[in-house]
């Protein structure tokens, strides 16, 4: 990057470092710190809650998945409208009236203290790992640029973070989420509406949605029905709603957002708008994956997006093969380039003819240098078989640095920086509310000493920082970490969200009952993804199936009075 791009990237992350540090200004007791004293309005609950959801992740590797694998990613999402329905008229009510800081503490006053605990558990597992994750794909463009171990940036970008979360808890938070939310929208935009005017002279909106459709990208609605294909109409709508259900209702992360609402109306509001915008902005961001591959037929790009890997490969054993592979993809490249002056000529003149046999003929493009990257991807496996063989975090970062401006590298690197700071930062708080509230309260009981609450809060969020980091240090070998954070999320999600919908629904089932469906459905789940092939939505259907039937069954069998819902 140049010296103006660095400027850039460390004027906007100072800007909100300390706009962040300044809004944590009257913290005074645990509510003010923990849900920003229940005083969002809704405009602020929804940008907090997309926020918190639009990671890093979203804007690094959620274009690359559109680059690699089109818009299918998009049906991951279809069942969130209909999730934040059923969480507007069940969840928030219920958390409102009882004044819970967070969600595990209802599953106590409907159980009993075991199964708030489980429930509180599996949460802290697991999003302590998806905020490492949160943490290492900033962490990853960083040790490119810099040149440096990506434990370090780790590290640095934990710090950042943490710096307003620890000082100002959920107020801070929130507000700056919002700032940072709404900057990174306008800037993707740009960098959209940036790479579009970069095409060629003739490449309009026509021709680009074309080139997408040849390519095969155009794939957003898949109606088969498969249990082994991650994205499809089913396994968004069904899969998808229980995930979502689950995320929203029973994420310590998501439910503390919406309980800052200074009303039941406000969190609604903001809940129901993020359910109306999600679906869109996620289409636009993969939209943004597929124009990237448009540009790259025309310019050139690296037959393997990874550098690190690129650099081994070419001083390895396999160097020599690895050339060979590179020069096809030279020359597939200046085929492509011609074949795409005809098929552009015959589509300005009509010509159908010309078209669709120019547009054959860059199909078999396409797909010799698909080939190409699977010897690629051989070649790296044979070299270091523990090695990631997935290049998919690496495909918008190269192509930015590649095509971009002076000065709007920098800015579109501080906006992914900041996203990993409003998910992350909005993670470290939940993981501290529940810290505090469902576990270190409960084993010390009785009154604090003024204050006392509120640094230990602020110890639990460096001890979370922590956790975080080291983590994030070692999460290089898990592939597209778009699909890592949901596939870590849905190991967990559906046994929870069948604890909740038990104590929702199912008045008559009792605590012991509900601990024991929820302990054979988590062990269902992890057996699930180490020993089939079943697509990693369906784990949450699978999950909270398992609790809601198995506790219904074991309370039939041994029927006890449950206590009263809260």
């Amino acid at each position: 990057m140049s010296t103006v791009d660095w400027w850039v990237l460390g004027g906007v992350l100072a800007a909100f470092v300390a706009y962040g540090v300044w809004r944590s200004r009257g913290e005074r007791d645990l509510t003010d710190y923990l849900l920003a004293g229940r005083s969002m309005p809704w405009p602020m609950v929804a940008l907090s809650v997309m926020a918190t959801q639009a990671s890093a992740i979203t804007f690094l590797a959620t274009p690359g998945q559109g680059f690699a694998d089109g818009l299918r990613f998009v049906q991951f999402y279809f069942g969130l409208p209909l999730a934040m329905i059923v969480i507007c008229a069940t969840a928030i009510p219920i958390y409102r009236r009882l004044g819970v800081f967070t969600a595990y503490e209802y599953l106590e006053s409907r159980f009993d203290g075991k199964t708030r605990t489980l429930a509180a558990a599996l949460f802290l597992v697991q999003r302590g790992l998806a905020a490492g994750l949160g943490i290492y794909a900033p962490a990853l463009v960083l040790s490119v640029l810099l040149g440096w171990d990506v434990r370090v940036t780790c590290a640095l970008l934990g710090g950042l973070v943490a710096l307003y979360t620890v000082a100002g808890g959920s107020r801070a938070v929130s507000h700056t989420q919002a700032l940072q939310f709404s900057v990174i929208l306008v800037t993707m935009a740009l960098v959209a509406a940036r790479i579009a005017a970069g095409l060629p002279r003739g490449v309009g909106p026509g021709e680009t949605v074309a080139l997408a459709g040849l390519s095969g990208r155009l794939n957003a609605l898949q109606l088969h029905f498969d249990p082994n294909d991650r994205y499809n109409l089913w396994s968004g709508l069904i899969g998808g709603f229980f995930l979502q259900l689950s995320y929203f209702g029973a994420d310590q992360s998501q439910v503390g957002r919406y309980l800052t609402g200074r009303s039941v109306s406000q969190s609604r509001m903001g809940l129901l708008f993020n359910g109306l915008v999600k679906v869109p902005m996620q289409l636009g961001i993969l939209s943004l994956g597929v124009l990237v591959f448009v540009a790259c037929w025309f310019g050139s790009s690296p037959v393997w997006f990874d550098p690190a890997a690129r650099a081994r490969l070419a001083s390895s054993a396999g160097a020599p093969a690895y050339q060979q592979i590179e020069a096809r993809h030279r020359a597939i490249e200046e085929e492509r380039r011609a074949r795409l002056s005809e098929w552009l000529a015959a589509r300005q003149t009509r010509d159908r003819v010309g078209e669709k046999k120019a547009a054959a003929s860059l199909v078999a493009a396409q797909e010799a240098d698909a080939g190409l990257r699977q010897q690629v991807s051989g070649l790296i496996e044979r070299q270091d078989p523990r090695a990631n063989r997935n290049d998919v975090n690496y495909v918008f970062l190269t192509f930015l640095l590649g095509r971009l401006p002076i000065g709007w590298i920098g800015l579109v690197f501080a906006c992914m920086f900041a996203a990993s700071m409003n998910s992350t930062s909005a993670e470290l708080n939940a993981l501290t509310s529940s810290s505090v509230v469902d576990v270190v309260k409960r084993l010390r009981r009785g009154p604090w000493a003024p204050g006392a609450e509120l640094w230990l809060s602020r110890l639990m969020t460096l001890v979370w920082t922590g956790f975080a980091v080291i983590f994030a240090e070692s999460a290089s070998h898990l592939g597209s970490l778009v699909e890592a954070v949901n596939v870590l999320g849905s190991l967990f999600y559906g046994t929870i969200l069948g604890i909740f919908l038990t104590a929702f629904y199912l008045r008559g089932v009792g605590g012991t009952a509900v601990f024991v469906g929820a302990l054979a459905a988590e062990a269902a789940v992890l057996a699930c993804f180490h020993f089939t092939k079943i697509s990693f939505l369906w784990y949450n259907v699978v999950g909270c199936a398992l609790v809601v039937g198995v506790a219904a069954l074991i309370q039939a069998a041994r029927p006890r009075r449950a206590r009263a819902p809260a």
